[in-house]
């Protein structure tokens, strides 16, 4: 396993392809230590954020806005309008569009949804989604193929998804996404591999994927990452983020 410094950082190569940090991150709504929250995101230095429960309720927008402020990001999408998914993106990303997107929804359970943009880093282009999946076993293996079909749906040349799967690596809804995608951690193990909870690390339920032409340099927890505090980490939110290291080729 590659050491924890050594994760490469973002760059746009000679040939026009990126290479680009993302970091998904269930943000638990921002009820927990905002400032320490801001701080593990600044260290992980991302490209692209993919939040999950970003504030949806009374003056969320604001909410958010402060989060990417202190962390040196700008709102992508997503908030109150995708039902708590959300994006955030670095100014080394050139926008081409966004849309929020409510799943169906069932009868006594949440709403959810999904956060898309496609973007571009320098000549490299790229789809991508932030999810968090439902609770329910059936509902969830039912989003999952929904997830697939907007990705794919984005007709950008690649794309990378990330999320709150509520699901282990071996679960049906878990391994639909993975069949037709990279399981980044799986792909190129770097870090740490357990996301739930911060204070007992147990379970991996939270993942980045990435379609096939993407290569995978690293992903994983960013425990022990130089700037990211495990203090900083339990006080955030109730899981830790997940970190990966993309080379995007030239479209």
């Amino acid at each position: 396993m590659p050491s924890l410094d050594n994760l490469p950082d973002s760059r746009t190569e000679p040939g026009g392809s990126a290479v680009v940090r993302v970091l998904s991150y269930n943000v638990r709504s921002l009820r927990d230590d905002t400032d320490a929250l801001a701080r593990v995101i600044t260290a992980c230095a991302p490209d692209l954020v993919l939040l999950q429960e970003a504030p949806r309720f009374f003056r969320w927008r604001k909410k958010l806005a402060r989060l990417a402020a202190a962390s040196g990001q700008v709102i992508l999408s997503g908030g109150g309008t995708a039902a708590g998914p959300a994006l955030l993106c670095s100014l080394r990303a050139t926008v081409e569009r966004t849309e929020d997107v409510l799943l169906p929804l069932t009868p006594g359970l949440h709403r959810r949804g999904l956060a898309t943009a496609v973007v571009r880093f320098g000549a490299a282009r790229v789809g991508v989604l932030s999810c968090h999946l439902s609770l329910q076993k059936d509902e969830r293996y039912e989003q999952s193929g929904m997830v697939l079909e907007k990705l794919a749906g984005l007709d950008a040349p690649h794309a990378v998804a990330g999320g709150d799967l509520n699901e282990r690596p071996d679960g049906p809804a878990f391994r639909r996404i993975a069949k037709d995608l990279q399981d980044c951690w799986a792909t190129a193990p770097w870090g740490g591999e357990h996301t739930s909870t911060p204070a007992d690390p147990h379970q991996r339920i939270d993942a980045v994927f990435a379609t096939p032409g993407i290569e995978v340099l690293g992903c994983g927890v960013p425990l022990g990452l130089p700037g990211v505090r495990e203090d900083d980490l339990r006080a955030a939110t109730d899981h830790l983020p997940v970190l990966a290291a993309l080379r995007i080729p030239a479209s």
